[in-house]
């Protein structure tokens, strides 16, 4: 028998797979404010620290991302969750424990591991405690646990590195998530599959070919996969390296950069996230492709900006700029992964959204960190760590012209095959 859940049973899901991304972003995100003295104390090149933060993480992230989604497909999503969630936990608090950086390399990999298992099963969660017209903005609450783990990464590793140091700042930080482990898996239920979309029950099991098949022969999501790629290697470059950037350009100290840029990660992420999800669900009654406009939108009116904050001299103005940064990059989550929700069948949303993943995070943040820190020790003998930092940004920056081409071509798309929300529920 189909159980129903109350609305303020749904918001309480939402808001535990909310904490857990925090969590997973928190844990994630400590590293780039620990940069210079990870730097200083293992003696690394710019570019050890961008494979650090790039591929070390993102290399079984990825990989795994694809078989974890397909047994949230099959099986128990909240058990997926709580036991990755243990996994990303333990491997940070390693990460405090390492003697050397290869070690730290393999905790990083397995905080990527663990970290798989986090965001298609919740997505998959939350499309069956809410229904379509207000998925958009329950996705784009869900993501506002990015800013949310960016701020509380910032301030955790820059204050507690400043009192203590960048070992026990990973302790500290990896320790809450096995709490949350444990919340996940005894208060969450695990909702009928695809309860709130007709027709979905009536859908076969899709396996990994059919899969890949059905985002292949769709061009609409060929071209978002490319866009959100972009997107990525523009928004996780910056992200990883904005720390270093206020150190070496304008000589923030840490504890003083930690606290501006949580406060800029906080307040740019969560209005973006929320403003993009709303507007997404009011617009997109019009047809799907405003989904896609959304972020295309926000990056119109961000990138003038963001090449601002790299070249301006003023510490305050350029914090400022940051917080627009944040905004614009918060603004792809929600509409983007609804749209995808609305565009594949019910029984395939997990292993869509791990496919979306693996590409995103291969190139974006597999390539964006590492090729900044590969840029910044080959212009640095010429233009000093100031000036290679700011031309290493102002590259990746510029890639997210990509997203703009492919999603204002995906949008046009979904709008010529009128693709409402009329049509899918």
């Amino acid at each position: 028998m189909e159980k129903n859940y109350s609305p303020g049973y749904s918001r309480y899901v939402l808001f535990i797979l909310m904490l857990t991304y925090t969590c997973s972003y928190l844990d994630r995100y400590v590293l780039s404010v620990l940069i210079e003295p990870i730097k200083a104390d293992l003696g690394v090149s710019d570019t050890q620290l961008g494979l650090l933060g790039g591929f070390a993480f993102a290399l079984l992230y990825t990989v795994a991302g694809i078989p974890i989604a397909r047994l949230a497909d099959r099986g128990n999503r909240r058990t997926i969750i709580a036991v990755g969630v243990t996994a990303w936990s333990i491997m940070t608090v390693a990460c405090g424990l390492v003697k050397n950086f290869p070690q730290l390399v393999l905790a990083r990999v397995g905080v990527g591991l663990g970290e798989a298992a986090c965001t298609p099963p919740s997505h998959s969660l939350i499309a069956d405690y809410f229904p379509p017209e207000k998925r958009a903005t329950a996705l784009s609450i869900y993501i506002m646990a990015i800013p949310v783990g960016v701020m509380l990464g910032f301030l955790a590793g820059g204050w507690i590195a400043h009192f203590f140091d960048w070992r026990t700042a990973f302790i500290v930080v990896g320790a809450p998530g096995l709490i949350l482990a444990v919340l996940v898996r005894y208060t969450i239920d695990e909702p009928q599959r695809g309860r709130l979309d007709k027709q979905a029950r009536a859908q076969a099991e899709i396996s990994l070919v059919e899969a890949l098949r059905f985002v292949a022969t769709n061009r609409a999501l060929i071209l978002i996969q490319i866009g959100g790629a972009f997107y990525a290697l523009s928004g996780y470059g910056i992200s990883f390296w904005i720390a270093p950037f206020f150190s070496r350009v304008h000589h923030l100290q840490l504890q003083e950069l930690a606290t501006w840029l949580a406060i800029g990660a906080f307040f740019g992420g969560i209005v973006g996230a929320y403003m993009a999800g709303r507007f997404a669900d009011y617009a997109g009654r019009k047809g799907l492709h405003w989904y896609v406009l959304t972020p295309v939108i926000a990056l119109i009116l961000g990138l003038p900006l963001t090449v601002l904050m790299i070249f301006t001299d003023s510490p305050v103005l350029a914090l400022c700029l940051f917080v627009m940064q944040q905004f614009v990059f918060s603004c792809y989550g929600g509409p983007i992964y609804a749209a995808m929700q609305f565009i594949v069948p019910a029984k395939m949303r997990a292993l869509i959204v791990a496919i979306h993943l693996f590409i995103l995070n291969l190139i974006g943040l597999g390539m964006g960190p590492l090729l900044i820190g590969i840029m910044n020790d080959a212009f640095t003998p010429h233009y000093g760590e100031a000036g290679a930092i700011r031309l290493s940004l102002l590259a990746v920056t510029l890639s997210s012209v990509v997203t703009l081409i492919a999603f204002t071509m995906a949008a046009r798309l979904l709008q010529r095959d009128k693709i409402e929300l009329a049509h899918m529920v």
